[in-house]
C-alpha cells in the first residue's frame, strides 16, 4: 500500500516539476478599450549580436557603404590592417564611438586579431545603441588584401 502512494506522490511532483519548467509566457491581460494604433515604422527592433565569415564580410565591403572597424592595439593597427579600416582600440570603444561612429545606423563591420575583443567590441556597441553591428572576427582569417 505503501509503495502505491509513494508512486503516486513520485508521479505527482514528476508533473509539477515538468508543469514548472514549461517555457510559456504568462497570460497578459488588456483593457480592449484603451488601444492605441502603434505606428510600426517608429519602433525599431533592438539589435542583437551578429557573427559573419570573413566571405561575407569581403562581399559586404566590395558592395554596400560600410565602416571596417578595427578594435586592436595601435601597434598591432601598424602591423598591417584591412584597408579603409578606422581603428578604435576595444578597450576604447565606450570613450570613443560616440564621436567616431556618429551614425548609430551606419553599419559596422568589427574585427581583432582572432574574433575575442571584435565580439566584445560589437556587443559593446549594441550596447550603446549602434543597429547594424556585424563581428566577422580576426584578421588572421581574413585572406586577402591587407596595408602595411
Amino acid at each position: 500500500m505503501k509503495r502505491i502512494y509513494l508512486f503516486y506522490l513520485l508521479i505527482v511532483l514528476i508533473i509539477l516539476f515538468v508543469a514548472s519548467c514549461a517555457n510559456e509566457p504568462a497570460a497578459v491581460m488588456t483593457d480592449d478599450t484603451n488601444e492605441e494604433e502603434i505606428d510600426p515604422i517608429t519602433i525599431s527592433p533592438e539589435a542583437e549580436y551578429i557573427k559573419i565569415s570573413v566571405e561575407v564580410a569581403k562581399e559586404m565591403i566590395d558592395s554596400q557603404d560600410v565602416t571596417i572597424l578595427d578594435v586592436r592595439t595601435p601597434e598591432e593597427f601598424k602591423a598591417g590592417h584591412i584597408e579603409d579600416a578606422l581603428l578604435i582600440p576595444d578597450f576604447e570603444i565606450v570613450e570613443k564611438a560616440e564621436e567616431m561612429l556618429p551614425d548609430k545606423d551606419a553599419t559596422i563591420l568589427v574585427y581583432c586579431r582572432t574574433g575575442r575583443r571584435s565580439e566584445i567590441a560589437s556587443r559593446k556597441l549594441i550596447e550603446m545603441g549602434y543597429t547594424n553591428v556585424y563581428d566577422f572576427g580576426g584578421i588572421v582569417d581574413w585572406p586577402y588584401e591587407i596595408i602595411e
